[in-house]
Order: C-alpha cells, then sequence, then structure tokens
C-alpha cells in the first residue's frame, strides 16, 4: 500500500491529559493536509474543533475513556453531549471488571445503549486486548457484534500495551461480517500499519504516521 492510502485509515490522534487547544488544532490541521480518517481528540475539545474544521475532517472522541468503569448512563451522557458537540466517531471503553466477572448481557447492554446515543454516527468499542484472555477477546467479538457497533478495537494506549497483529487476526476471524477492526497503540511506522492492515485492520489509531510524513516533507527524514 502507499503511505497516502494507509493515512486514509489513520484515526490521528492526541488523547494526553495536558493537550492543549494548540496542540489540538496543529493534530487537526495535519489530519486535514494528509487526509486522515478523523482526528481523535478529548471530548472537552470537540465543540471547538468541529467549528474549527468546518466539515472537512470528521472529529472522533473517547467515552469512559481510559479505564471504562463509570456506569452506562453516565457512558450514554458523554455520548450524547459528544455528538451534539459535533462529533462524528465515539470510541468506548468496555467495563473490563463486568468481563472478567462474566457479566456479559450488561456489557452489551451498555454497548446498545451507547450505540443508540451515537444516533447513526459510527461506534468504536474498545476492549483493551492486553489485559484479556484470549477466551474473553473471542467472547468480545461476539458481543460487540451482536451489539451492533461498527468497530471493535483493540486498545486505549493508556494500558500495558497496545496492538498487536495476532490480537487483529484473532477479531478480524472472531467478529461479524459487518464489524470492522480499529488497532490502536504502538503502530510506530508505515511497515507496521501495513502489517496490521494485512492482519485485518480497517483503522488504525496512532499519531505517528503524520508525523513521519511531516518530518519526510520537510527533509529531516525518519
Amino acid at each position: 500500500m502507499k503511505r497516502e492510502d494507509i493515512l486514509k485509515l489513520v484515526d490521528h490522534t492526541l488523547l494526553g491529559q495536558a493537550a492543549t487547544w494548540e496542540e489540538i488544532r496543529g493534530i487537526l490541521d495535519d489530519a486535514i493536509k494528509y487526509d486522515a480518517a478523523s482526528a481523535c481528540i478529548p471530548a472537552s475539545y470537540v465543540r471547538q474543533a468541529a467549528e474549527y474544521v468546518e466539515g472537512k475532517l470528521p472529529i472522533c472522541t473517547v467515552i469512559g475513556f481510559p479505564n471504562g468503569y463509570s456506569t452506562a448512563a453516565v457512558k450514554v451522557f458523554e455520548t450524547k453531549d459528544a455528538v451534539e458537540n459535533g462529533a462524528e466517531e465515539i470510541d468506548m471503553v468496555i467495563n473490563i471488571g463486568y468481563l472478567k466477572d462474566k457479566r456479559y448481557q450488561e456489557i452489551e447492554d451498555e454497548i446498545r445503549q451507547v450505540h443508540e446515543a451515537c444516533g447513526g454516527k459510527i461506534l468504536k468499542v474498545i476492549i483493551e486486548t492486553c489485559l484479556l484472555t484470549e477466551e474473553e477477546k473471542i467472547k468480545m467479538c461476539e458481543i460487540v457484534t451482536g451489539a451492533g457497533a461498527e468497530y471493535i478495537k483493540t486498545s486505549t494506549g493508556f494500558s500495558t500495551g497496545g496492538a498487536t497483529l495476532a490480537d487483529v487476526k484473532l477479531m478480524r476471524e472472531h467478529v461479524g461480517k459487518d464489524v470492522k477492526v480499529k488497532a490502536a497503540g504502538g503502530i510506530s511506522s508505515f511497515d507496521d500499519a501495513q502489517e496490521f492492515v494485512k492482519a485485518g485492520a480497517d483503522r488504525l489509531g496512532t499519531s505517528r504516521l503524520v508525523k513521519i510524513m511531516k518530518n519526510t516533507d520537510s527533509g529531516s527524514g525518519y
């Protein structure tokens, strides 16, 4: 794949706690310049970002992030607020403790509620694969499929590990035909990205690929 084609799959991401509007604006400018799939930013900047990009770029934000243990009602409120502020895509974190407790129906119900709150916008469900057993990963593929979400996503990037090729392949094998896979966390090069796409990833969460392109354009290499 050409770099330009890979960048079209990238959610250009900045979710650090100390992110400033100047930094967010830079992310937005770069995502537009390099034709990224979206910019994934903190919810507090969604309205400002949506107004700034004027429809040139989908704005994505995160819900129940990064730990996932907010109540379903809180996640639904966060989602409705984000959509009202202009978010086109929502990345929510599941309640991982509930998964460990085998409270599968409650997890599915929560995803359904958040999906409904999206009002037709794209929902990506973060399952934090680095904390799960293979059995739990497979179960979450079934739950996400049953709940009707558009994507299942590997990682927040804030836990003990990010996406792995093995996890992406496993998820691709076990999700329903209408569910896409997002790999996030630790994708540091275009070679990495291409391998994740080959493994079955439809979307990539990273900030590094755009930075590589910027450095290449400026003649500083990478």
